[in-house]
């Protein structure tokens, strides 16, 4: 088959070793990294205008390498030939292949912060897509500083005790998917642990549901098939997503 694959580029690694062993001809575009955090219909604009430029005439089906990322694929519509999205809430999943071990591990989890090679060489800001984030909108990206100039000492207290997104972590993870070229992104993630005075553990990763996105083997149970002139929408049970 010949596919066009849409992901970002947090997988870059992954998915370029994995179109390279596949059986079927794919080219790859990956996109920046963060998109979720422009809100739901931000990262939906951004993924439908690289959807419309595609000329499906070229190929069998548009691949998605992506999750749910909080609804940003919702509405995504296949217009002459299927769409093919992994059924998955986050990237976590994708990069522990199934859904139900990510879950499993969440629940006796909690407070686990993740790191891949992707999320570390990609870099943890957003670039040129920061102001149009969620998080710049609400001030989420301020220092304590702006916070003070702006709301005053009192208030600033409150909102960068709320704000802050590593109040709820005591554990950070590296998921290593045996693509990684050295032991750097390993050191890199196991020092940061340390510097929050966090635990660290090292997850084995699994590229099988990634494998089976490019490689075409595409069942029901995990992965959404979209026909022509389908959408996606939520399903707000295990499945995750459902065609509309």
């Amino acid at each position: 088959m010949n596919l066009k694959l849409i992901a970002c580029e947090i997988l870059f690694r992954e998915f370029s070793f994995l179109a390279a062993t596949s059986p079927n001809r794919i080219d790859v575009e990956f996109l920046p990294k963060g998109l979720h955090d422009l809100g739901r219909q931000g990262m939906f604009r951004r993924v439908s205008e690289v959807l419309t430029q595609i000329d499906e005439s070229r190929y069998d089906a548009i691949l998605l390498g992506y999750a749910l990322c909080s609804g940003g694929v919702v509405g995504l519509t296949a217009r002459s030939i299927p769409i093919v999205l992994p059924r998955a809430h986050d990237c976590i999943t994708l990069f522990l292949g199934c859904r139900k071990r990510y879950l499993d591990y969440f629940e006796t989890h909690p407070g686990t912060y993740f790191k891949t090679t992707g999320w570390i060489e990609r870099g943890d800001g957003l670039g040129l897509l920061a102001p149009d984030s969620v998080q710049a909108k609400n001030g989420m990206n301020m220092s304590y500083h702006q916070l003070v100039e702006k709301y005053g000492e009192e208030n600033a207290k409150y909102l960068w005790e709320q704000l802050s997104q590593m109040v709820h972590y005591n554990r950070l993870v590296f998921i290593e998917t045996g693509i990684e070229p050295d032991d750097r992104f390993e050191t890199e993630t196991r020092q940061l642990a340390a510097e929050r005075g966090w635990e660290f553990e090292k997850l084995t990763g699994n590229l099988s549901l990634l494998k089976r996105l490019l490689d075409g083997d595409w069942d029901d149970e995990d992965f959404l098939v979209l026909q022509p002139g389908q959408s996606i929408q939520f399903d707000y049970s295990e499945r995750i997503v459902a065609q509309r």
